[in-house]
């Protein structure tokens, strides 16, 4: 199964062209495995329509409405879950922005599996780049708070895409208490390093970590501006005669 979804992803992410009016193809994975439970599931939608919103993330979305950024979200749990709650949307204006946050506002949660398949994620959501061969730059974000337990290795699934043409980073959701015998700190780093050794892959790859759900729309934050000012200086000086 992982070859044949290789395969197919091979033959559509080849180089975009450089005249193409899309400077980046976003997608976000959401975790919704069996750790996370209801209030937690509504401040990761809801974090991240607080996120798109924040002026400075806005403003970087917003600066070039001739070449917009292209945005997809999904959810996924187990080897066979994944649920698109955004499909490509391309952010062109204030109002679609506001269209988009609310979108994911409104979303109700839906019953997924328990396990956590994070290379079928990664998977997935190279596959939904595949589509996009035209923008400039392509990239996959996974929010995550735990190790994958189902289907193939993360490992598996980041050294094939790392052939490919995209840029997978990561955030790490720590737990919001320690769980025994431990201490919140260690487990974050614990974690943090295990997304960076078999998750992300591309040029400027990285991981942000939420110290916790309730830090998760300001690490978020964080994330995107990461992400897209890269593009916006990009983009700007291209455009310098």
């Amino acid at each position: 199964m992982i070859r044949t979804a290789l395969i197919i992803a091979a033959l559509a992410l080849l180089p975009g062209s450089t005249t193409a009016q899309c400077r980046q193809a976003l997608v976000l994975g959401l975790d919704v495995s069996g750790s996370i439970d209801a209030r937690e599931y509504r401040l990761q939608l809801d974090g991240l329509a607080g996120a798109l919103l924040d002026q400075q993330v806005a403003d970087a979305l917003l600066i070039q409405p001739a070449a917009p950024v292209s945005l997809a979200v999904f959810e996924w749990s187990g080897p066979a879950y994944q649920r698109m709650l955004l499909d490509w949307t391309a952010i062109r204006d204030p109002a679609t922005l506001a269209q988009v946050a609310a979108r994911l506002t409104n979303k109700h949660r839906t019953p997924a599996p328990p396990g956590t398949a994070l290379g079928n994620a990664m998977l997935f959501g190279a596959g939904l780049l595949a589509n996009k061969s035209n923008c400039w730059k392509r990239t996959l974000d996974i929010s995550g708070d735990g190790k994958h337990n189902f289907g193939p290795h993360p490992r598996d699934v980041q050294q094939a895409l790392s052939t490919f043409p995209i840029t997978v980073n990561a955030l790490v959701i720590g737990a919001d208490t320690a769980t025994a015998g431990g201490t919140r700190q260690v487990e974050i780093a614990e974690l943090s390093s295990y997304f960076s050794a078999w998750v992300i892959t591309g040029p400027g790859a990285f991981v942000e970590t939420a110290l916790g759900y309730d830090d998760y729309q300001a690490a978020m934050i964080r994330k995107l501006l990461r992400e897209l000012q890269g593009m916006v200086v990009s983009s700007l000086h291209a455009e310098t005669p």
